[in-house]
Formats: structure tokens, sequence, C-alpha cells
């Protein structure tokens, strides 16, 4: 979507709306975009279009004089999209992504809600897996798009959507519960629940990097189950952070003293080969994957 338009349609909402938090929330940006995007619009034409008090917000003189004509550009450019998406097709077909459980948890379901509010008529597809498997259902086109890690295969295109760190998960009653950050040497032979499927574990490698000797209790592609045997002292272990949002265990979670990230790809077998819905999708992970609340 056009960036001009976009601030066009954050001011239309926000008034109608009457909240930058409920226009954020209907454009899947975070407030402080929604409010920038205001403020550039006012820098733009030196005037001033809304109030901001403690009470809420109102239109000024000038934003009132505007409003109408904001809010005909903004139906102009809606029934424009309308008219060109009809023109591609984009009125119905289905999405294919493959992607594990963190991605499915917390980014997807928002994405895809906003997604649908403008295409009703696509549907999608979520495969979960590894990302071994998800890299083979990208090659055999099984799947559209698919999350992955970093480094990837070189047949595919791919765009790196965020840098997830990697977090100690410990017990409540662990003896580094009064510590800020979790010292990596600590995992040097203790109980350690590894998350792998295939054997070629990026936490696996940066422990031996270390040179922290793995006591490997457990080895499970299941998130949560790890979650619940740490919580209930059958180990300790390492999870990305994304997962951890919102967790329902009573666990410890802390970052490494060494940083350790997984860099999360989205990958595909040819960019401009991708169907025109798959190509729009494509363009709401991308907008997501800039926002600062990510």
């Amino acid at each position: 979507m056009d960036t001009n338009i976009q601030k066009y349609i954050a001011f239309i909402e926000t008034v109608d709306l009457g909240s930058f938090t409920k226009a954020a929330d209907k454009l899947n940006y975070s407030q402080s975009g929604i409010s920038r995007m205001i403020n550039d619009l006012e820098k733009e034409w030196n005037v001033s279009l809304i109030e901001r008090n403690n009470s809420g917000l109102t239109l000024t003189s000038d934003g009132k004089f505007l409003y109408s004509y904001i809010k005909n550009l903004d139906n102009s450019y809606l029934k424009l999209a309308s008219a060109v998406d009809n023109l591609n097709g984009l009125q119905s077909g289905t999405i294919r992504i493959g992607t594990f459980s963190s991605v499915a948890t917390h980014w997807l379901p928002k994405i895809i809600t906003a997604f649908k509010n403008d295409y009703p008529k696509i549907d999608f597809e979520l495969l979960l897996g590894d990302y071994h498997e998800i890299e083979n259902w990208i090659s055999t086109g099984r799947v559209d798009l698919g999350f992955v890690k970093s480094p990837t295969l070189d047949k595919f295109d791919t765009i790196e959507i965020e840098s997830d760190p990697l977090m100690a998960i410990l017990p409540q009653n662990h003896p580094t519960k009064h510590l800020e950050i979790f010292p990596i040497e600590d995992f040097d032979n203790s109980n350690f629940i590894l998350l792998d499927k295939n054997g070629n574990s990026d936490i696996s490698n940066f422990l031996s990097k270390n040179k922290i000797h793995q006591n490997i209790n457990f080895i499970t592609w299941d998130d949560y189950a790890i979650m619940s045997m740490v919580e209930n002292n059958l180990g300790i272990s390492i999870l990305p952070k994304l997962i951890l949002q919102r967790n329902p265990y009573n666990i410890l979670v802390k970052p490494l003293s060494i940083p350790f990230d997984r860099k999360i790809i989205l990958a595909m077998k040819n960019k401009q080969t991708l169907s025109l819905a798959s190509k729009k999708f494509l363009n709401y992970l991308t907008y997501r994957s800039k926002k600062e609340d990510l």
C-alpha cells in the first residue's frame, strides 16, 4: 500500500474510532506508528489535525475542514484497490504456509485476521513442521511460503523477518533465580532438555562452541512440553523468546550471558511466480515485520 495513502487511512480510522489504539489494532500497526503517520501529515501540510488530551482526541478546526476531503480520498482509493483486485482475480484462492509453532501462535493469527478483513474469500492452509520439513514443502511446492531459520537453501528467495533471542528456561526454585542474566557456564553438566528433531540443533552447537558439556535428559520438538518439564524440575533448557510470550507455566525466563539469536526467514521457491494472493499476503507480512512491537 502506498505510504501516503496509508497516512490518510490512519487519520480517518483514528478519527472514526476515536482512538489511536483502536486504529492501530484495526490497521495492524503499533500505536506509535499510527501517531507518527498523523504527525507526518501535520508536518507535511503545516497544520494541526488532531488535539490530543487526557480525555481523548478531538479534531481541530483545520482537521474538521479537511476530514471530508481525506475521507473521500480514502473511499476512492479503496474502490480503486477493489477494482484492481477484481481484475486480477484476488477474490478467491488459498495461501499455503509452512510454519513452526511460535510463529503460528504469536504472529500469524493477527496478520491473517487483518488480511481476511480485506480479502474474506481468500483461504489459508497452515502446515506445522520443523525447519527441515518446511524447506522440503517449499522445494516440492506443497506450500507457497515457509518460515525457516537462517541459513537456508540457496535456491530459495528469502526475506529476513525477525531476529529472535534465545533465553534460559529454569524452574522457579533454581539457584540462579536472583540473577538477571543466566551464566551459560551453569548449563555445564546440568540436566538439560534439548529442543531438537533432526539431530542438528543450533542450541547444542552453541553450547558445544562455548565448551559447555551437555547432559541431555530429554530431546523434543515440542516447546510447550519443554516448559512443562522445566516447571516440574526435570531439567533446564533454552527456548526462543517468541514462544515464551504469554506462556502459562511457572518458570523463570532469563537472557543468556552470551547472546544467541535465531534469524527467522520467510522463504519461497520464486517470489516472481507467487500467486497474486500470496504476493499480497507477503506485503502484509513484511509490513508487520517492520513494526516496532513485533
